[in-house]
């Protein structure tokens, strides 16, 4: 999974990609300090990996991962060259959601470039520099597909698609909510990777007293919230300030730390429990003594499809899945405890992966 983070100049962009990938970007109080788009992987925390690599005495413990990618704060005109431009637009078209960081805190200390703090205002402000961005892109494959579209049918079809898509955009409209007519226009749709079409999950920055209230009282909280719900987007709160604490603390250090401040989980375990839920994902596990690791899998993907994530000769000789949740596998103390117990199902094509299946693929090639 890949997530794009984007936001104003000094909203906690970077201080926030600091502590979820640990990755240094440099982060100051003045705008543009991200001069080159910033990457950063992180493990996925799980809990059940660990226990089954214990179990197994796994030589290999490999979580699911997370790709960050961070760019230089946004101001209006970006898609026109304003501030660092739109070069860096084109860094987050290839990832599967973005994470839109608003401030929603008040400190003399920390400037804002519109001079005021509006959460609203700033999210409308970077949705119009996205759907400018995406207005380039149409207009660039309008250009080429009317070339072609006299003499085919198909690229007729698609030059209409365009068109209206490139409209509903020019009425300040987002491309996710554009409504395709057909399959054909579903997959052209996709294919253009427009900034406008991807879920947005949004990181309302807080001050570190409106954490453990989960942001109760603070109408800026709300606002955003408010918004992101006639969106089909989601929420998350965080302070940025406090992620890179934690960031540097080691796992009884976080724990003792997030119970001090009341708090339950993380940011980043927040945010990756938004990103699976708004993009439907979810993992199964493999184990044994070489490796134990998950696997991040849309919902609803049938056995052999996840079995194709691990290699592609498992989905092509797909034979059956011998498939058993972690807490029974764990609770027995082995798969062949399990199986005793009529715990281990035996499953074919039509077997739909659920989150903590532990598989074992039989296959043939």
């Amino acid at each position: 999974m890949k997530l794009g983070i984007v936001g104003l100049p000094n909203v906690g962009k970077s201080t926030l990609f600091n502590s979820l990938t640990k990755a240094g970007a440099e982060s100051a109080n003045y705008p543009f300090c991200t001069i080159d788009p910033n990457v950063g992987m992180v493990a996925v925390p799980d809990e059940r990996l660990k226990l089954l690599g214990d179990m197994y005495q796994s030589k290999k413990v490999t979580p699911a991962v997370i790709e960050f990618v961070d760019i230089a704060g946004l101001v209006k005109g970006a898609s026109k060259g304003e501030g660092l431009g739109n070069q860096f637009l084109s860094n987050i078209r290839e990832v599967d959601a973005i994470v839109h960081v608003v401030r929603c805190f008040e400190d003399e200390n920390v400037v804002h470039v519109d001079g005021s703090i509006d959460p609203v205002r700033d999210i409308e402000t970077i949705n119009l520099e996205l759907i400018f961005s995406d207005i380039e892109i149409l207009e660039r494959r309008i250009a080429k597909t009317s070339k072609g579209a006299r003499m085919d049918k198909t690229l007729a079809k698609e030059l209409g698609l365009l068109e209206r898509i490139k409209t509903y955009l020019e009425e300040g409209k987002l491309a996710r909510s554009f409504e395709t007519e057909d399959e054909d226009e579903q997959g052209w749709l996709a294919s253009y990777n427009l900034l406008t079409d991807k879920p947005v999950i949004f990181a309302a920055n807080v001050a570190e007293e409106d954490l453990a209230e989960d942001g109760a009282g603070n109408s800026m909280v709300e606002a955003v919230r408010s918004f992101a719900a006639e969106n089909g987007s989601e929420v998350f709160l965080i302070c940025a300030q406090i992620e890179q604490e934690i960031a540097e603390l080691d796992e009884e250090e976080k724990a003792m730390f997030l119970e001090d401040l009341g708090l339950k989980e993380s940011g980043l375990e927040k945010l990756i429990r938004a990103s699976y839920h708004i993009l439907g994902l979810h993992s199964f596990l493999t184990a044994g003594e070489d490796e134990t690791r998950a696997w991040t899998i849309r919902r609803g993907t049938k056995a052999p499809q996840a079995a194709g994530k691990i290699h592609t000769d498992f989905e092509r000789g797909f034979i059956k899945a011998e498939v058993v949740n972690y807490k029974d596998l764990l609770e027995q103390g082995s798969l062949a405890a399990a199986r005793e117990k009529g715990l281990v199902g035996m499953e074919g094509k039509e077997y739909v992966v659920k989150d903590g299946d532990v598989i074992l693929f039989r296959f043939n090639v």
